[in-house]
């Protein structure tokens, strides 16, 4: 058999359903002897890109392992911004770029690229394959990289006269690795547990890796009646009708939230699965930690110390290690707390008829199940959907807001329906996000998958205008266009669409109408908001360098 059809057969036997990206002479092979293994489906995208937030997205629900692929030069290099991405949110995927024939290098044979020093930085582990006899060790020690430690995203570049030689058809296929949780140390575990209890007074400050654990953030936040806060990145977690739950802090955060770090309310802060980085802490805002014993949980122990002095750095999976904190808090306290839901009164304070991003974010939700999952993309109203839009159940929404690549949200909508098809998934991007990686939209309706695309077409780069405005004084007038009609687009595909020019346009009726097709649907939202979005603090962090 050809040496690619072994490494099929190694993902197949490890469950692989999908592999991501576009056919192309230097992969071509790979993508041939698909026609004999149905179990994996080649999901073919429009924009290698894409293909890469897609695998990241379907990396991160189903919690396995995820393939991409692209060809030698350029398709490898339309995969970086996706391998950066999977590598600063820890996803496991590997990425495959094909590459020219063994005798051919250095003879500038076409789109030759040597892809593997380019992928370097952005991944854990990037290899070139030489010989056919070590293609399989190669991918296996590649696969076993990326999910072992701290999961990340690996490379491995295949040329393509490898991938055809023929090998041993009885040749072994490895076993397919599994993830393994990492278990905190007993000693620290204590500490912690001690140290908690003897404040019971702190905050809970809650990131994206928590996201396996929002059931023991929340009991042991009962136990302690300590408040919770979260990162932007992990909106979505944690339900606001709780009412331990005091909002996002960070980018596009709440007043609450910043009160209770700011004013130094409680002495004890516990970290779980946030790096702290720029926009989960509010630009590093010193006031975070000041005063205030850390405690960081999380499986990656590089991100300990790295702005922030932390007193107790707990090294573990979320889940594992709040679990086993909150068997040590039991042995002293056995009673939760009685708490009442929280009431809300946004509707009381705000005037629901204007036709503005927010209300227009507000109303969407309304309209839709409360299970739904957003994929929020790059742009202005990304800081509308983190300050305003609520969190009715956990898992609810995907904002990449810590690595910011515009089009992110439109493959990850995509990525999270072919992990959880049943889940209703929602994508809320931009015109200018839909101009890099609209045309994903015709994927999901080749492979009928009944995603709404929700797109705020301002005709302009919402976020750069308004940030200039209020850092400069003034913006280009390029960064504005005259508008296109992004529903007229969809329509051309075959693709469902409405175009919502008014309040009174956006109905249960219209989104029940748009969710009621086979496919994907379009719902543009034409509205051009002069009202500053919530995203000041940023502002004013880019504003003091140059002073």
């Amino acid at each position: 058999m050809k040496a690619i059809r072994a490494v099929l057969n190694y993902f197949h036997n490890g469950g692989v359903k999908y592999i991501f990206g576009i056919p192309a002479g230097s992969v071509n092979a790979f993508f041939d002897e698909l026609y004999d293994l149905p179990e994996i489906t080649p999901i073919v995208t429009k924009h290698e890109g894409a293909a890469s937030y897609m695998a990241a997205s379907y990396a991160k629900y189903s919690q396995s392992l995820s393939v991409c692929i692209g060809c030698s030069g350029p398709g490898g290099t339309n995969l970086v911004t996706g391998a950066a991405n999977a590598m600063r949110e820890h996803l496991p995927v590997l990425f495959i770029t094909g590459a020219v024939p063994v005798n051919t290098v250095g003879l500038n044979a076409s789109q030759e690229l040597n892809a593997q020093p380019v992928f370097e930085p952005v991944t854990k582990f990037s290899a070139t394959v030489n010989r056919s006899d070590e293609l399989m060790d190669i991918v296996e020690e590649a696969v076993n990289i990326a999910m072992s430690g701290v999961p990340g995203p690996v490379h491995v570049a295949i040329p393509i006269d490898i991938q055809l030689e023929m090998v041993d058809e009885i040749i072994k296929i490895p076993e397919f690795p599994v993830m393994k949780k990492v278990v905190p140390q007993q000693e620290s575990v204590v500490k912690t547990a001690q140290k908690l209890l003897q404040h019971q007074d702190g905050i809970i400050f809650v990131g994206q890796g928590a996201g396996q654990a929002v059931a023991e953030v929340i009991e042991l936040a009962e136990l302690l009646n300590m408040s919770i806060i979260c990162s932007p990145q992990a909106k979505g977690l944690m339900e606001d009708s709780h009412p331990l739950f005091k909002g996002v802090f960070g980018f596009a955060g709440h007043d609450k939230a910043s009160e209770i770090v700011n004013e130094s309310q409680g002495d004890t802060l516990l970290v779980v699965g946030s790096s702290l980085g720029e926009t989960a802490t509010n630009n590093w805002n010193v006031n975070l930690t000041k005063n205030r014993e850390v405690i960081q949980i999380d499986f990656d122990s590089t991100v300990f110390n790295r702005k922030y002095q932390v007193n107790i750095p707990l090294v573990g999976d979320c889940k594992l290690t709040l679990r086993a904190i909150i068997e040590e808090v039991k042995k002293h306290i056995n009673d939760q707390h009685v708490y009442f839901k929280k009431e809300e009164f946004f509707e009381l304070e705000h005037h629901l008829e204007e036709f503005n991003s927010q209300n227009v974010l507000v109303a969407l939700q309304k309209c839709l199940p409360e299970s739904t999952r957003y994929t929020i993309d790059i742009g202005e109203f990304m800081s509308y959907v983190i300050h305003y839009m609520k969190v009715k159940e956990p898992h609810t929404f995907d904002i990449n807001v810590h690595f910011g690549a515009m089009g992110t949200g439109i493959g990850t909508a995509i990525g999270s329906k072919l992990a959880e098809p049943e889940r209703d998934v929602v994508c809320i991007t931009g015109d200018g996000c839909f101009f890099m990686h609209g045309m994903e939209i015709l994927t999901a309706k080749e492979y009928e998958l009944p995603i709404l695309f929700v797109v705020m077409n301002n005709a302009r780069l919402g976020m750069v205008y308004h940030g200039h405005n209020l850092q400069y004084q003034r913006s280009h007038s390029r960064f504005e266009q005259k508008a296109v009609s992004i529903a007229a687009v969809a329509e051309s595909m075959g693709i469902s669409s409405a175009c919502v020019q008014r309040m009174e346009d956006l109905t249960p009726e219209l989104i029940l109408r748009l969710q009621s097709e086979k496919g994907p649907s379009v719902l543009e939202i034409q509205l051009v908001d002069q009202n500053i979005p919530p995203m000041g603090d940023r502002v004013k962090f880019l504003s003091s360098f140059g002073k």
